[in-house]
C-alpha cells in the first residue's frame, strides 16, 4: 500500500470503530443473499437471481435514533429521473441542515472533521464546515445530457436516479433499499461477483448485487449495509477531500475495499461508493 492509502485506511478503521450506530448482522437485521444475479442491462432479459426480498428482518427501531430521522427524511426529496430540473423547497433546505447539524455532533464526523481540519482540507469553524459539506452534497448540479440543475451528490448517492427512466444510476445506500423494497418498488436480483471479488457473505458489512427499481434495472450497485448514515458521510467526505485521485484502497475492519469518488467539477460528489476486494483478518 501506497503510504497515503495506509493514512487514509488508519482513519476510516478510526471512524469504524466509532460507528456507535451501526447495525449487527443476524441481530439488528437479516439479509437473504439467494442466488448469483444475471449479467444484463436490460430487465426483460434478467433472470431473476432471487425470489424473495434481499431483507428479511431490520430492527426499525434503529430508524428512531436521531441521524436515522433526520436521513430518512431527505430521501422523498428529490425527482428520481435526470433531466427533470430540482426544486429545492424551503422545507427540504431546512430538513438538508438538520441533517448536517445532526451528523456533526456524531463521534465518526467529529473524527473527519478533525482530520481534514489538520490536513488544512476543511475550515477548523463548525458552522463552516457545514457550508463545505452542504456544497460538496446538496448544491445542485446538472447531470450529462441536463440542461438546468437536477442532480446533487445526496441524491445520487444515497437516494438514487433513473436515466431515461431504464437505467438506475447511483442508488448506494441501505436504509433507501430497505425502505423501498418494503414499499414494493425494489426487486432484488441477486449478489453479483466476478472472477476477482470475494463471494458475498450475509454477516459482513459490504454487498455488491443487482436489482430494479420502478421501472429501471441496476445492473450492479455495491453498498454497505447496516452503516449509519453518518458513517457514510464522514468516509465519503474524507475520501472526496483528500485524494486526487477517484479510487482509493483503504483497509479496516475485515475488508480490503476499494472507495470509488468521482468528482463533479472538483466541487462536488458526482459518486462514490465501496467496492470489495477482499476479505482480511483484523490486526488487533
Amino acid at each position: 500500500m501506497i503510504e497515503s492509502d495506509r493514512e487514509l485506511s488508519s482513519i476510516v478503521q478510526q471512524l469504524w470503530d466509532n460507528d456507535v450506530n451501526r447495525l449487527k448482522p443476524g441481530k439488528d437485521y437479516r439479509i437473504s443473499l439467494q442466488g448469483k444475479a444475471a449479467h444484463s442491462m436490460a430487465l426483460e432479459d434478467i433472470n431473476d437471481g432471487a425470489g424473495s426480498p434481499l431483507f428479511t428482518y431490520v430492527d426499525e427501531n434503529t430508524f428512531k435514533k436521531e441521524t436515522f430521522i433526520a436521513f430518512i427524511s431527505l430521501l422523498d426529496n428529490y425527482v428520481s429521473d435526470t433531466g427533470e430540473p430540482e426544486i429545492v423547497t424551503p422545507e427540504e433546505v431546512a430538513e438538508n441542515h438538520k441533517f448536517l447539524d445532526c451528523i456533526i455532533q456524531t463521534p465518526t464526523m467529529k473524527i473527519a472533521h478533525k482530520y481534514l481540519a489538520e490536513k488544512n482540507l476543511s475550515p477548523k469553524d463548525e458552522t463552516k464546515f457545514k457550508e463545505q459539506l452542504y456544497r460538496i452534497w446538496f448544491e445542485l448540479y446538472a447531470r450529462k445530457g441536463a440542461s438546468k440543475p437536477d442532480s446533487s451528490g445526496f441524491e445520487h448517492v444515497f437516494v438514487g436516479e433513473t436515466r431515461g427512466g431504464r437505467i438506475v444510476i447511483g442508488f448506494h445506500n441501505w436504509i433507501q433499499l430497505y425502505l423501498q423494497e418494503k414499499m414494493g418498488h425494489i426487486d432484488y436480483k441477486g449478489y453479483s461477483v466476478d472472477a476477482h471479488s470475494p463471494q458475498p457473505d450475509e454477516n459482513k458489512h459490504i454487498l455488491a448485487l443487482q436489482f430494479s427499481w420502478k421501472d429501471g434495472i441496476k445492473p450492479k450497485g455495491s453498498i454497505f449495509v447496516g452503516v449509519s448514515p453518518e458513517f457514510e458521510m464522514a468516509l465519503y467526505t474524507v475520501c472526496f477531500l483528500s485524494s486526487p485521485n477517484e479510487r482509493v484502497k483503504v483497509q479496516f475492519s475485515f475488508y480490503d475495499v476499494e472507495i470509488v469518488c468521482h468528482h463533479y467539477n472538483q466541487k462536488h460528489i458526482g459518486t462514490t461508493y465501496p467496492v470489495l476486494l477482499k476479505y482480511r483478518q483484523p490486526t488487533q
